[in-house]
């Protein structure tokens, strides 16, 4: 009984937890997305509202509201999320480190390394590896970004001469991906590599170490008013 007990209370403790997530994302979405509990409502209720209606026509309303309901939460669900992420995007676009945080979002599979490379105006490339290879994305200025990309690739040349390497540049210009669109575009990369070869790789990349094994920076998006010693590794 009071192992039950005690099961009891660590579900209430996890199910008060998630609502209270809940409630601070959509506060939180609510800021940059004034209309978002209307178009959820909006949502739920047409959904509901069309399936009531089939199941009123085919003679089965009990059976059609049923999954009318169950329909109408999981569209209000979808919308929700995308709508709350569309709104951390947003908030964290233009923030230095902000390719950073979407990177550690990207999903199981990758190993992600921020700041591999930084110059003094904050420019960076972070650096995140899966069964595509080795992901390269830059923010900052776009014409200064692309000599500390050429620089990077030159310095994984002699260890990882075998796997794949692509490049992102964030930003909205022509030949760039938009933060919001960097998951996505690292998820469509073909897998080439199995398994142990992106251990392999990992394992190499770490031992020739990066900016951030060799300086006492922070994790996360960077502060707006950090810059780089006069004695700092620059690449």
């Amino acid at each position: 009984m009071a192992r039950k007990a005690n099961t009891d209370g660590a579900d209430s403790a996890e199910n008060a937890g998630r609502l209270k997530q809940i409630a601070l994302t959509y506060k939180m979405t609510r800021r940059s997305d004034p209309k978002v509990g209307l178009v959820v409502a909006g949502v739920g209720i047409i959904t509901f509202g069309v399936l009531l209606a089939i199941g009123f026509l085919i003679g089965h309303p009990v059976y059609a509201g049923i999954l009318g309901f169950v329909l109408a939460f999981l569209a209000m669900a979808i919308i929700f999320g995308r709508r709350a992420e569309r709104a951390a995007f947003g908030q964290m676009e233009g923030q230095p480190g902000a390719a950073a945080a979407v990177l550690d979002r990207v999903g199981r599979g990758w190993t992600t390394t921020p700041a591999v490379a930084m110059n003094r105006s904050q420019d960076v490339v972070h650096r995140a590896v899966g069964k595509a290879g080795i992901v390269l994305v830059a923010e900052g200025n776009p014409n200064r970004v692309k000599s500390l990309l050429a620089a990077e690739k030159r310095r994984m040349a002699r260890i990882v001469i075998d796997v794949p390497v692509h490049d992102i540049i964030v930003g909205d210009g022509e030949g760039q991906v938009p933060l919001k669109k960097v998951r996505t575009t690292m998820l469509k990369l073909p897998r080439v590599l199995t398994g142990p070869q992106v251990t392999a790789a990992n394992d190499r990349l770490r031992a020739m170490g990066d900016l951030m094994s060799n300086m006492p920076l922070p994790k996360g998006p960077m502060p707006k008013g950090m810059r780089m010693p006069r004695g700092g590794k620059m690449r």
